[in-house]
């Protein structure tokens, strides 16, 4: 099934033309009206609201809404790194405004914040397989449908077929930071500096929810250590990449369970079990595999 996020600056007037054009798209919640509707995309889950198992002539998709407020947020400070985690894996963009600068600025920030922590959770020397599957992972880690749902070799697929895409997608961002990494992809193998100065860099460009997350785990010992404090300390702890898994963890969990449970409304309960039941069995044929 062929996924599409639409970015849209009023959710409500968006709903409202949709519903009446395509009101077979929407489950029982279409009844709310748009306002209803445009209120559960932006208080409930990820901020995102889908149409899923849609029949087209191309076959079935899936389609979610995002307002351009939401989806800006989450690139830049990753507050539930569902869309922005989506985008760290090669995207078909089918249409964006030339003079949106500020998405266009958005997107490129998100990447080079993906290539910091990914950076952070990989040894001096790494294989470009890895570098990409860390890029890959990171939405990810914490998402209860990796336990029950998702296919299980569903990083390595992701990274495996599209291998050239990833080059293509990060190029410029390894080419911004040639600083503190090199990448040789004809001989499928990169070199970084791993030294404190160098991760303490990284640890600064980390995006503010992620930062906020490590705040909160170096201070569970009840002291009260502020930004600063932790990301020097994280880049002379060895164990450091524990405390980002944590932490990165804790934003995927929140945001992976909350819009799970807006999809079984939003989807409706026929479509929910289908949806389920096909997610299931791919797991299941993963596994066996």
């Amino acid at each position: 099934m062929m996924d599409f996020i639409f970015v849209v600056r009023d959710p409500h007037e968006w709903h409202k033309a949709n519903i009446a054009r395509n009101p077979r798209h929407y489950s029982f919640l279409r009844f709310a009206g748009p306002h209803f509707i445009a209120n559960v995309q932006e208080n409930w889950g990820a901020k995102i609201y889908f149409n899923t198992l849609v029949p087209t002539h191309e076959g079935m998709i899936k389609y979610g809404v995002i307002s351009h407020t939401s989806v800006i947020t989450d690139l830049l400070d990753w507050d539930t790194l569902y869309v922005a985690g989506r985008l760290h894996k090669p995207v078909f963009m089918l249409h964006q405004a030339s003079e949106d600068e500020e998405l266009h600025s958005a997107l490129k920030i998100n990447l080079y914040a993906a290539l910091h922590t990914a950076l952070l959770l990989l040894p001096e020397s790494f294989s470009e397989d890895q570098l990409y599957m860390a890029l890959a992972g990171i939405s990810y880690t914490g998402d209860m449908r990796m336990h029950v749902g998702e296919d299980q070799n569903k990083v390595t697929n992701i990274v495996q077929a599209q291998t050239q895409e990833f080059r293509s997608l990060y190029a410029p961002v390894l080419k911004g930071l040639e600083e503190y990494v090199l990448l040789d992809s004809s001989k499928g193998m990169g070199e970084q500096d791993t030294s404190p100065p160098a991760r303490l860099y990284h640890l600064s460009m980390l995006p503010k929810k992620l930062q906020l997350m490590l705040i909160k785990e170096w201070n569970k010992d009840r002291r009260s250590r502020d930004l600063e404090d932790v990301l020097r300390a994280a880049a002379h702890d060895t164990d450091s990449a524990d405390v980002i898994v944590k932490g990165i963890q804790d934003i995927v969990k929140i945001s992976s369970l909350t819009q799970s449970v807006k999809g079984i409304l939003t989807a409706g309960a026929t479509k929910s079990v289908r949806y389920s039941w096909s997610k299931l069995k791919k797991m299941w044929n993963s596994l066996q595999g």
